[in-house]
């Protein structure tokens, strides 16, 4: 697996690459587990070559302290990605995504960063199409591989793509779940015991919705 920290390098990369084959892209910001791996799996049947991309990206963050505190354990995820056969790891910095730091980003998304998880943190999706549109300009993909779980995500990505014009096509896979039901997540695994026994409540809760009304598409 290459590794590039500079959009120069990968660029110069990928550039003697895109001839000949198609490119797929899984965003993540590290901490992979099995939900990660299965974006790369998919990503492998759709593109000749694929790249990670692992960037714990500020400007969707509302709390100086949750960025703090969110886990980088980036041996373990090279690791991860090299079982996984990811071809291409890219792993820049912070001044290297945003080089002003005085940068001003925002597209009209309506109603779609104001809802659910938007309602509660404020300019969390603005931060996400603009890390997202960064790193499809950076790797120019034609596919790129995001997980189900993170459904509203989904949602302001394609909102963007549209308002930007961009030529990639979404791929959306299916949740990954642990054994209990609960969906694998960077943030979960911070969850007291207590708190994973609270969380299932939402999952068995769609479950038992979708017994009683079998005809009736549930996303999980």
């Amino acid at each position: 697996m290459e590794i590039f920290n500079t959009k120069n390098e990968l660029r110069a990369y990928l550039d003697t690459k895109k001839i000949h084959q198609t490119i797929g892209l899984v965003p993540t910001m590290g901490a992979l587990h099995e939900g990660h791996l299965s974006l790369i799996e998919e990503a492998r049947k759709h593109a000749d070559l694929v790249v990670c991309s692992i960037f714990v990206n500020p400007t969707q963050f509302n709390d100086p302290k949750d960025l703090e505190k969110y886990p980088r354990p980036i041996e373990n995820d090279i690791s991860l990605l090299e079982s996984a056969g990811c071809d291409v790891l890219f792993l820049p910095s912070v001044e290297e995504i945003y080089p002003d730091p005085q940068e001003v980003w925002h597209i009209d998304l309506g109603y779609l960063d104001k809802i659910w998880e938007g309602l509660h943190r404020p300019g969390h999706f603005q931060g996400v199409t603009q890390v997202v549109y960064k790193l499809f300009q950076i790797v120019q993909p034609q596919i790129a591989c995001f997980g189900q779980k993170d459904f509203q995500q989904i949602m302001v990505i394609q909102k963007m793509l549209e308002i930007k014009k961009l030529p990639v096509q979404l791929v959306i896979c299916p949740i990954v779940r642990e054994k209990n039901g609960l969906a694998l997540s960077s943030r979960n695994v911070r969850l007291s015991t207590e708190g994973k026994k609270k969380a299932l409540v939402l999952s068995r809760a769609l479950r038992a919705v979708k017994k009683d009304f079998p005809d009736k598409p549930v996303h999980e």
